[in-house]
């Protein structure tokens, strides 16, 4: 994959003199990817997670060699249905592993959390390490 320049920098704030260089070429992969063996790209569906700016369209980037944790955002699977999600553990539980109550919360008030209940099945498929989304006109955080 051919790596792409970067241009210098821009001020969000009031305007600069421009500067006449360039940085070394960009490398996404490098930039977002950790793990590169357990790593995977998947495009969202949904608007669940517009709270925490996951649009419909946008393409995630998936860590499956990172342990899950409260408040990470994750790809989950509950009873076979596909899901991103925040996790939220009960008091005390830091990890999934460590028990109590599991919770995949959406970001978005529309969509109910899903609270795991005995028999369901969970299975994780990696923790989101980034998001990568255009530009959408009107969409505001």
């Amino acid at each position: 994959m051919k790596k792409t320049q970067i241009a210098g920098s821009v001020v969000a704030g009031f305007p600069s003199p421009a500067e006449q260089y360039l940085e070394p070429p960009l490398d996404l992969n490098e930039l977002l990817v950790k793990h590169p063996a357990a790593t995977y790209f998947v495009r969202v569906q949904g608007d669940s997670m517009i709270g925490r700016g996951i649009y419909d369209g946008d393409i995630l980037v998936v860590d499956r060699s990172l342990d899950p944790c409260d408040g990470d955002v994750v790809i989950a699977a509950v009873d076979g249905e596909f899901t991103v999600k925040t996790l939220s553990l009960s008091k005390g539980a830091r990890r999934i592993e460590n028990g109590g109550e599991i919770k995949l919360v959406a970001a978005n008030p529309k969509y109910h959390d899903i609270i795991l209940k005995s028999g369901q099945e969970l299975n994780y498929f990696g923790k989101v390490t980034a998001c990568i989304h255009r530009f959408r006109k009107g969409i505001q955080v």
